[in-house]
């Protein structure tokens, strides 16, 4: 007798869950060295997911919950090509979301290792935040406000000292004086074009925000608003 013994060795031929499945190099884990580097690069998208919402990573584009990525889709870049750099408080959060995000299609999403707690061992600054405003046009006699978010990414508090600008016709006040560490506050800037009663900010204007602060490494930051000024005819 012929005893015949059958061995499966292959897995299943069902492809069916496959489309389900994260492409190998679409989730790149990177640590807070390549991170903070990836995050200079403003072509690149940096997402928070973590919840309760903290103090961002200074230059952070969005916040999303990481369990409603799906949901907020319309918060991301329309690219799918354009690099998205997701982090949390501790790296849990942000695995979860840059999985998600790589289900929608996007290709090149970057997963802090370690989350901000590792991010903030190697990285440190007090920061505004945009560089610059860009009022567009501004009619001569209008006063357009902006905001700027001035973060003290260090493990100090901070102390604002002194606030400044180039030119009569900016002001700007900042809401908090006192910084905590790893907190953020807000400057406030008033351009009023007219204020010399004159043609002085009339056509292209560039004018820099200087704010003064107790940490010696980073004693004095600036911003810029610029705009197009026209008077009516």
């Amino acid at each position: 007798m012929v005893l015949l013994i059958f061995i499966k060795t292959g897995g299943s031929s069902d492809n069916s869950g496959q489309n389900n499945q994260i492409n190998p190099g679409q989730v790149q884990l990177v640590d807070s060295i390549q991170f903070s580097k990836l995050s200079k690069d403003e072509k690149n998208f940096l997402l928070d997911v973590h919840i309760p919402e903290q103090t961002h990573i200074p230059g952070t584009d969005a916040f999303i919950p990481y369990n409603e990525i799906a949901q907020n889709i319309d918060k991301l870049p329309q690219d799918k090509s354009t690099p998205i750099l997701v982090y949390c408080r501790s790296g849990s959060m942000s695995k979860t979301a840059s999985e998600e995000i790589a289900k929608l299609g996007y290709i090149n999403v970057y997963d802090l290792e370690g989350g901000i707690i590792s991010y903030r061992e190697s990285n440190t600054e007090v920061i505004i935040t945009p560089s610059n405003q860009d009022l567009g046009e501004v009619i001569y006699g209008d006063v357009p406000t902006t905001t700027f978010t001035l973060t003290n990414f260090t493990p100090l508090p901070l102390t604002i000292t002194r606030i400044s600008t180039s030119c009569g016709c900016t002001s700007a006040e900042v809401v908090d004086k006192e910084i905590g560490a790893y907190e953020s506050t807000t400057v406030n800037v008033n351009f009023d074009p007219a204020v010399h009663g004159d043609a002085t900010d009339v056509g292209d204007i560039t004018r820099t925000i200087y704010i003064s602060t107790d940490n010696s490494n980073f004693p004095q930051l600036t911003s810029t608003i610029t705009a197009y000024v026209v008077k009516e005819k």
